[in-house]
């Protein structure tokens, strides 16, 4: 995927357009910064789980997000906020980074850029790499510039919605 098209976005109450169906379907909206990316992370699971998102796919929406919001804490303002949408069939998650008013440009990296002892970080970094990783497990992705900064876009397929098992009494009377 060499140019990006952007995904339709969601109207946003803030944006002054009026209310939707998909805003309704707002499941999650929260801001973070590099001291909150745990937070972020345990809400994501919980929020996709509760949408309908398998576990084992759960686990690639979660290091999708954190993917994305560790890029706007190292790469933008050092904050963002993150939307997630629950909409017909998908699971939509929005990050966007902090405006360039909040931008800090002495520090925004991410927490834990060296270990606690003051040695390199054990993992291996690659420039690019976190994204290559995001579209790679997100079903869609687009990143568009947005307000002073960017927003970045991955979707997830729901899986179809199964027939509800006959319960005991709708059963017996069969």
């Amino acid at each position: 995927m060499t140019a990006e098209a952007p995904l339709p976005v969601p109207a946003r109450p803030d944006d002054g357009a009026a209310r939707t169906a998909a805003v309704t379907g707002l499941l999650l909206e929260q801001r973070f910064d590099a001291d909150t990316l745990y937070l972020l992370r345990a809400a994501v699971l919980a929020h996709a789980t509760a949408a309908g998102i398998p576990e084992h796919r759960a686990t690639d929406v979660v290091l999708t997000v954190h993917e994305l919001a560790a890029n706007a804490v190292r790469h933008g303002a050092g904050t963002g906020t993150l939307s997630m949408y629950a909409e017909p069939g998908i699971l939509r998650c929005q990050v966007e980074d902090g405006d360039a008013a909040s931008r800090d440009d002495s520090r925004h990296g991410l927490a834990g850029e060296r270990a606690a002892d003051g040695g390199a970080w054990p993992w291996p970094y690659r420039k690019g790499h976190g994204l290559w990783l995001v579209r790679e497990v997100a079903d869609q992705f687009s990143i568009v510039p947005w307000r002073d900064g960017f927003q970045a876009t991955a979707v997830f397929t729901l899986p179809a919605t199964q027939a509800a098992p006959c319960t005991a009494d709708r059963h017996e009377q069969l």
